[in-house]
C-alpha cells in the first residue's frame, strides 16, 4: 500500500526529474484528479530535501552537458537560481494544495489548481528569460548541444503516454 507521504514524495521528485534534462520544461501542473492526500508532518521536510536534491542534480547535469565555461558563470548562476526558486515555490504550492485537498470544496479545489497553473506559467517565463540570456553567451557548439537536448525532450513529451 502506498502511503500518503510516499505519494507526495514521488510526485515532487517526478515533477522535478520528469525529463532527462528538464531545466526549461518545468513540469506541468498535475490533473485535478491526481492531487495526493495530505502528508504526515514529517513528510514535508523529507519532500523538500528530495526536491532540493533533484533540482541540484538537474542543475549539475545540465551544466555538464552544456559545458558551461568560467566566463558564463554569472549567467549560469542566475539561471540556476531561478531553477532553485521555481522548484521551491512549486513544491510549496503542491504541499499547500495537498494539505487542504480533503477539505476543499469544488470551487476551492479549482482555485487552488488555478493558482498552481498561474505560478507555473510565471515561473516558466522567468526561467525562459534567464535561459535566453545564458543562451546568448553560448558558443555555436553549446547552442547545438542545447538545441539538441531540448528538441529531444520536446519529442519525448509528444509521445503517447508522455506527461
Amino acid at each position: 500500500m502506498i502511503t500518503r507521504t510516499s505519494t507526495l514524495s514521488r510526485l515532487a521528485v517526478l515533477l522535478l526529474a520528469a525529463a532527462p534534462v528538464s531545466a526549461l520544461a518545468q513540469p506541468a501542473p498535475p490533473p485535478i484528479s491526481s492531487v495526493p492526500a495530505a502528508p504526515a508532518p514529517s513528510a514535508s521536510t523529507s519532500t523538500q530535501s528530495q526536491v532540493q536534491t533533484a533540482t541540484e542534480q538537474r542543475i549539475t547535469g545540465l551544466r555538464t552537458q552544456l559545458a558551461i565555461t568560467p566566463a558564463q558563470m554569472t549567467e549560469w548562476n542566475a539561471f540556476a537560481q531561478v531553477m532553485r526558486d521555481n522548484a521551491q515555490s512549486t513544491d510549496a504550492l503542491f504541499r499547500q494544495r495537498a494539505a487542504g485537498a480533503r477539505t476543499m470544496n469544488a470551487v476551492a479545489n479549482m482555485k487552488s489548481y488555478a493558482q498552481i497553473a498561474h505560478a507555473y506559467s510565471d515561473e516558466t517565463e522567468k526561467l525562459s528569460t534567464a535561459f535566453e540570456t545564458l543562451y546568448g553567451t553560448f558558443s555555436d557548439t553549446q547552442k547545438q548541444t542545447a538545441d539538441k537536448i531540448f528538441q529531444q525532450q520536446a519529442a519525448a513529451g509528444t509521445q503517447p503516454g508522455a506527461k
